[in-house]
């Protein structure tokens, strides 16, 4: 019985104000930069938006034709029109990518490419800026979109953890686990203490069906971060895919005591207690599930049936 969503979480980059700020960028943006990364830290997409909004506004000024190009070939974008903002200080494009960003976790997906296509006007070889792009053009669908800003974002830093990390993701969506293994065993080699990449590595693996490796490196991943929800709901459906039904049943129950939201625990969890003819649990899990995703009503029927299917040949 093979049912899981494969997660590979994206990394979305606050980008600092460290090496950007010069002499010329006003100290009242400075401070609505900073407001801003503290608001989307706590979540306050609204207030960051709001915060670096006036930060672009305070660090451009009325352009003049006749600068745009001395001003272009310094690297700045300017205006071609009289009485047009001209953008002046590259502060401004780590303004437009930040404001990127709180769109972006607020679901503005098109506003988000909006100021990431700003910033890279700006400053067009900032890798987190394509990372960044890439994860909202994901998000639209566009995953050929996605691999190559996340391709360009690599080519810019050959040693760019979350690139590696999220064209692994893109690749498995494309139907490309091989290459979603060799970027994840990247993301590894230059991060090998972080928990993320192995928790990764075990969803690509167990697309592969190699179903030890990918719970050794779940396993490892848990060993790293012993609160990763996702690592144990990925074990766990390793563990149903190999019929072990009791220690799967325990490690979706892990799951949802650190995030009760993983639909997808619900969904496996009220499987393998179904194969093992416990109804009563089942169903409430099968309820619950469908509370947070009611459009799984007819996958979940289905898989029903199957488990009842294993239920009576003897597993």
């Amino acid at each position: 019985m093979r049912r899981s969503v494969l997660q590979i979480a994206f990394i979305i980059c606050v980008i600092s104000l460290a090496e950007t700020a010069g002499a010329q960028t006003p100290t009242a943006a400075i401070n609505h930069y900073q407001d801003g990364a503290k608001k989307i830290q706590k979540g306050d997409f609204d207030g960051a938006i709001e915060d670096y909004t006036r930060a672009i506004v305070l660090s451009s000024r009325l352009g003049n034709p006749r600068h745009s190009k001395s001003l272009s070939a310094n690297g700045f974008a300017a205006s071609t029109e009289p009485d047009k903002i001209t953008v002046i200080d590259p502060f401004t494009a780590k303004a437009y990518a930040n404001r990127g960003v709180a769109r972006y976790h607020k679901g503005d997906f098109d506003g988000a490419i909006a100021d990431y296509d700003s910033a890279l006007k700006i400053r067009p070889g900032n890798a987190a800026v394509y990372l960044n792009r890439a994860a909202a053009l994901r998000s639209k669908g566009d995953l050929r979109g996605a691999l190559n800003d996340l391709n360009r974002s690599i080519s810019l830093d050959k040693d760019y953890f979350p690139a590696y990390n999220n064209r692994a993701s893109v690749k498995l969506d494309l139907g490309d686990p091989d290459g979603a293994l060799a970027d994840i065993n990247r993301a590894i080699s230059l991060d090998s203490k972080t928990a993320d990449p192995y928790y990764h590595r075990g969803y690509i693996l167990f697309e592969k069906k190699e179903f030890t490796k990918a719970i050794a490196d779940f396993d490892h991943a848990i060993q790293i971060s012993p609160r990763m929800a996702w690592a144990y709901q990925g074990r766990g459906t390793v563990r149903m895919n190999v019929a072990d039904y009791p220690r799967a049943i325990r490690d979706f129950t892990t799951a949802l005591g650190f995030d009760p939201t993983i639909v997808w625990a619900y969904f496996n969890r009220g499987l393998a207690y179904l194969v093992q003819g416990e109804e009563d649990k089942a169903q409430k899990d099968f309820e619950q599930c469908l509370i947070l995703k009611p459009e799984l009503k007819d996958d979940l029927s289905h898989h029903i049936e199957s488990a009842r299917n294993l239920r009576r040949n003897g597993n």
